[in-house]
């Protein structure tokens, strides 16, 4: 049973860094990262093909937000930086879609908080 087990979030001033990390239990063809925060839809963030490298990204996270992957690790990061308290939400990774639509991906893990103060 494929299982996605998000971590790395925590709290950080406005203008900091983070690094988020996606462990899956086998072999993908794409992860997203989403978020959602209190009172919002849950909203596409940034997505990478495992296969080609190909990435999608939010525009409102175009140039602070940078999504890898190891395939060797069965990992993906999310590393966020130049935050803004926009920035806080739950983060949750999840697989097989694209388009950076929530309806399109299938599995997800548990999420992770990410909490940005001004």
């Amino acid at each position: 049973q494929l299982q996605l087990v998000e971590s790395g979030g925590g709290s950080v001033q406005a203008g900091g860094s983070l690094r988020l990390s996606c462990l899956h239990s086998a072999y993908l063809a794409s992860v997203g990262w989403f978020r959602q925060a209190p009172g919002k839809e849950r909203e596409g963030v940034a997505e990478i093909s495992l296969r080609s490298g190909s990435t999608n990204y939010a525009d409102s996270v175009k140039g602070r937000f940078t999504i890898s992957r190891d395939v060797a690790k069965n990992a993906v990061y999310l590393q966020m930086d130049l935050l803004e308290s926009e920035d806080t939400a739950m983060y949750y990774c999840a697989a097989g879609g694209w388009g950076l639509l929530t309806a399109a991906y299938g599995v997800w893990g548990q999420g992770t908080q990410v909490t940005v103060s001004s």
